[in-house]
């Protein structure tokens, strides 16, 4: 399976767009990032997830789990579950990102990467329910995966961030308009993986 390797062990390949992403290194201390990847694996009640792929139905190669804020919301009527309630932890982790954000967030997706051979294919997050150029903050902790990023009308226009343990990516501007992203799967021997990406859904009766 395909693993873009243009990237530097220091952390980003070079030229990243800092109008699309935004890459904060060891943004969780390690001890803090060692206890939640262990307590968030042991405790959250992770969901393996059919989707539709061409004529066919297929579970996603990852495990996942959704919370948030239920008042004022009709998550049926945007076509989403109903989030299960906020955790401690997770309230505690969404304060921290939202004044790097510049954004109050009302949910979170948190993604279970088991090992090398879990993984997302190239997509781009077009929920109208999170508005036109919506930010998303990604909480990464357990194994380094890459974060691949490729233009929708160009695919050799690329580029690849090292989503190292404890780090922030956020993902702002037209990321998801213009861009597609992806983590890939690897032959590494690779541990498990946690991400966790901050998301504001949008009312829209309002």
């Amino acid at each position: 399976m395909e693993q873009l390797s243009f990237f530097s062990h220091s952390g980003q390949s070079a030229g990243l767009p800092g109008d699309v992403v935004d890459y904060h290194a060891g943004f969780i201390d390690q001890e803090k990032s060692d206890l939640l990847l262990k307590t968030l694996i042991r405790d959250t009640p992770w969901q393996q997830r059919l989707v539709k792929m061409y004529d066919r139905e297929v579970l996603t190669p990852r495990l996942t789990a959704w919370y948030g804020n239920t008042d004022g919301i009709d998550y049926g009527a945007l076509g989403k579950s109903t989030p299960m309630d906020w955790t401690a932890s997770l309230l505690e982790l969404k304060k921290l990102v939202e004044p790097v954000s510049g954004i109050s967030f009302n949910s979170v997706l948190l993604n279970y990467y088991r090992n090398g051979r879990d993984s997302v294919a190239w997509h781009s997050d077009k929920e109208t329910v999170m508005g036109s150029h919506p930010i998303i903050a990604s909480v990464s902790f357990g194994a380094v995966r890459s974060f691949d990023i490729r233009k929708k009308e160009n695919h050799h226009e690329k580029y690849s961030v090292r989503l190292e343990h404890g780090s922030l990516l956020i993902m702002k501007g037209d990321l998801q308009s213009g861009w597609e992203h992806r983590i890939a799967k690897t032959t590494e021997n690779i541990g498990p993986r946690i991400n966790l990406t901050f998301r504001r859904i949008m009312d829209p009766s309002t």
